[in-house]
Parts: C-alpha cells; structure tokens; sequence
C-alpha cells in the first residue's frame, strides 16, 4: 500500500455490453454464448461493400443511462472509425464515437458507509464489440490462437470517469452501484464473468497536496469486484515500490494476472492519436431532438439511491432493510406488491430478506423464476395476522407454495394447519407435557425459568406446531405457578 506521502489517483474505462436481441449495425443475434463463428454476416465482418444499419435500441439505451447519471445529452452525435490492428478484429477498425459521443460531463453517486461520493463521468459513447481470441490448446491439442467472431458487432457502452477514485475500495464501491444502475434501467445484465460488464483502470501516484497527475497504467482482465480491488492495491504498491527507489514509471498497459495475484506488462499505452480517428463515411451523424429525450426520461424507472430513501419514508423502514430490498429492481417490486397489502410493513420486509432471498439463492434463480407470487405472499402474511396459523407454521406453508404453486389457504385447508385457540385443547397437551416430565417441572419451579422453553417446545411438538404459542406460554406459567 501507499506510504501517507503519496495518494492514488484512478479514472475507471467501463464496457457496457447491451441488452439488445440485435447487433449494433445489422441484424445478427447478440446472445452470448452461441457455437463461434455462427452468429456473423458481412456487416459484421466488414466485408467490401456492405453498410453498417444503426440499431436505434442503442441510442435508446445510451441515452437512458445518460439521463440517469445527469449527463449532457449532446443534440448531434456522430461515429468514428477507431483504427488499430488485432487478430480478432476483422475490419482493421472498430465503429466508436470520438469527438461526439451521445453523452457528456455527468456524475454518479455512490454510497460508501455513512457518506455519499460523486464520481464525475467524462463521456458515455456508443461503439462496437471486437472478437475473442482463445488459446486453442485446451480444445485441439496444440498451442495455436483461435478466433472468434460471434461478438463483432455487439453494442457497448463505454463510461468513461474523471480520475476521482481515491482507493481500490472506492472503485469497487462504483462498479457495484454501476452495475445496480444498468440491471434498474433493464439495458444490461451486469453479468462480469461472461464479459457483458468489463472494467479497465487507470491509476497513478502523486505526492499529496499536489493538484498535476502522475503517469498512468492502465490495468486490463478484471472480471470481478475482488480482482479490480486486488488489481489496483498491487499496482498502487508497485509503483510506491518505484517512485520511492527512483524509477520512472512508464505508460503502458498492464494485465492481471489472477493465479500469481500481480499485474504484467502487455504493451505501451497508447494514446488517441494512435487510432487516428476520423468520422465513419457509411454513418450519417445521429440528431437527437428535445422530444426524443423527453420520451426517455418518462420511461426512466425509480432509480436505486431514491426509491431506497422513498422505502424508508414511506414503509417506516431500517435503512438496512431499505438497502437490501432495492438492490435488485425485481426483488423491489416484489416487496412494494407485498407491502402495500399488507399492515405489517416490516412482516413482508422481515419475508422478503429472509425466507424469499434463501429460496432464491439456494435455488440459484431469478425472482420472476421463482413460483411464488406476490398475492400468495400476501396471503401467508395475512394468515398469520389472523391468528389462522403461526409463524412456524407460516414458513412451511412458503415451502409448499413454492414446491407445489398452490394457494396458501389451500395448502392450510387440506394439510389440516389451522393455529390451535381453544384453551382447553392446550391445557390438555400442556397437562401431558407437565406429567412427562416431573423433574423439570420441580427444577423450574426451583428457579430455573430456561426451562420454559423446554415446555413451550415440548407442547408445541405434542400439537404438531399448531398451538398459538403466545397461548402456550400464558398457559404452562400459569399451570406452574399453581394459580
């Protein structure tokens, strides 16, 4: 780590892959995962004579995350034509944005502990994918390099930041808000170890107290929170290492290298110039009108950091709570569709975290793939508020609705669950508990008050958990104390 004489200073380059069915400039499929070199045509490939179409999808969705990160939405964006050879990069040249990008000079918020940081944005552009190169040996055999070219062709978008990241941790902090962000706005699926979320760094040192920027690397193949967070901490003690021996710091591009936990040089950075940039002639510059992003921004959902406020306000709830229900837009719905039905606002909080986020993770699904609606939810929480069942109850009737898609009154009607009232019924399970176990009454009635939830267990288990057990605890303390 840095000595106090030195801080960091991290800019973050993130690829955004797009939920889009299509590829940015023609009609081939953008799924990952297809057999390679299936999914590609002409446009794609960048054969002689074709012309690249723009998929108007993604000026949608560039222009959603502009709005939602208050950036300046640029009324006449045009593509470019970025210049630089590599083995799966057909054209010789990727289709990206330069000197007019869709958005501009926006910022995001994120919370760290107690306290919020704004991160400004430099730009969001709109570009396409290249392909993937794989060592081939673990496939043929040998130690050759295939290509492939599915994902030529895939739309991006790259955020750019200012350098105002002061730590690793930091970092981390904004990549995981930016990933909550994209999942709310429905224009990517944040998924990082498939590549549809892809992080480059750019860190340097400076003394503290100066304003200038020391010389950057840039850090590549991190495709996890953990690995940008342990990428950045090496470096940054890497060059501490340098700075203070003496040496100079190159610009170049490093690569991290998981197995060994270090980053490695690939090449020298390059800089803009490089890829001599000029403007795409199959490309007409897109115009984008005042009502084009009036039209977006009533479709821009209730971001996280505000509807996380609104939950607290509005159902009375922990910030803890508030945080967990809205880090997921789905998993939020599903709260809100039970909450505004239900009195106990923090009984269909305490359900959600608990019971519906166990079943989730451990069937490893989505909460649209879960057979448990809002309604039937509803119904459980209800049941227990009428005294119908009790909580225990309750928790085995979640099991059966998810296992069987039933109701949940009809799971209680036919499997007989119904909560036990009537206190004579008690009183007759709690007299055979009490007769059963002499000793324990004698110590209880000796000063050992643990023991009552022994007898609450053991009436409870006698009547099948159907007992009320509020009842069976009123009842045992008044059977012995004699009164």
């Amino acid at each position: 780590m840095t000595n106090v004489n030195y801080e960091p200073i991290i800019g973050l380059e993130i690829h955004i892959q797009l939920l889009t069915r299509s590829k940015i400039f023609c009609s081939c499929s953008a799924q990952f995962g297809g057999v390679p070199n299936t999914q590609v045509c002409p446009v794609c490939l960048g054969m002689p004579g074709v012309l690249p179409v723009l998929n108007q999808n993604v000026v949608e969705y560039a222009l959603k995350l502009g709005l939602a990160t208050d950036c300046e939405i640029n009324p006449r964006a045009q593509f470019a034509r970025k210049n630089y050879f590599y083995p799966d990069l057909p054209k010789g040249y990727q289709i990206s944005q330069f000197e007019q990008p869709f958005c501009q000079n926006g910022k995001i918020d994120i919370e760290m502990g107690d306290f919020v940081r704004s991160v400004r944005l430099t730009r969001i552009h709109a570009e396409e994918d290249a392909g993937k190169s794989m060592h081939a040996e673990a496939y043929v055999g040998t130690d050759e390099t295939l290509v492939d070219v599915n994902r030529c062709g895939v739309p991006l978008l790259e955020l750019v930041t200012e350098p105002d990241i002061r730590s690793p941790e930091e970092a981390a902090f904004f990549l995981i808000h930016l990933r909550q962000l994209v999942r709310y706005l429905g224009i990517c699926d944040g998924n990082m170890e498939e590549a549809s979320l892809r992080c480059d760094a750019n860190i340097s040192l400076r003394p503290r107290g100066e304003t200038g920027l020391g010389t950057k690397t840039e850090l590549k193949n991190m495709n996890s929170f953990s690995h940008v967070e342990s990428a950045l901490n090496y470096e940054i003690s890497r060059q501490y290492q340098m700075l203070s021996s003496g040496e100079k710091i190159e610009q170049e591009t490093r690569m991290w290298n998981v197995d060994r936990g270090i980053t490695e040089s690939m090449r020298s950075k390059e800089f803009s110039h490089d890829y001599r940039y000029f403007p795409d002639p199959d490309l007409v510059p897109v115009v984008v009108d005042d009502d084009w992003i009036e039209r977006v921004r009533r479709d821009l959902p209730e971001l996280p950091l505000q509807r996380k406020k609104r939950f607290i306000k509005e159902y009375a709830l922990p910030e803890y709570d508030a945080k967990i229900l809205t880090e997921d837009r789905a998993i939020a719905d599903f709260f809100e569709a039970v909450a505004i039905k239900v009195k106990d606002k923090k009984a269909a909080s305490n359900w959600v975290m608990g019971e519906v986020l166990r079943c989730l993770k451990e069937k490893k699904c989505n909460i649209d793939e879960l057979r448990l609606e809002a309604d039937s939810l509803v119904e459980i929480i209800q049941l227990i508020e009428s005294g119908t069942i009790n909580s225990k109850i309750a928790k085995s009737v979640f099991n059966d609705v998810i296992e069987s898609g039933d109701s949940p009154k009809k799971i209680v009607k036919e499997k007989g669950l119904m909560q036990i009232t009537d206190h004579d019924a008690i009183e007759k399970a709690i007299d055979q508990v009490l007769q059963a176990h002499p000793d324990e009454v004698d110590a209880f009635r000796g000063g050992k008050d643990k023991l009552m939830g022994f007898f609450v267990g053991q009436v409870m288990r006698a009547t099948d958990g159907k007992a009320n057990p509020k009842s069976v605890n009123v009842l045992i303390r008044k059977k012995l104390s004699g009164s």
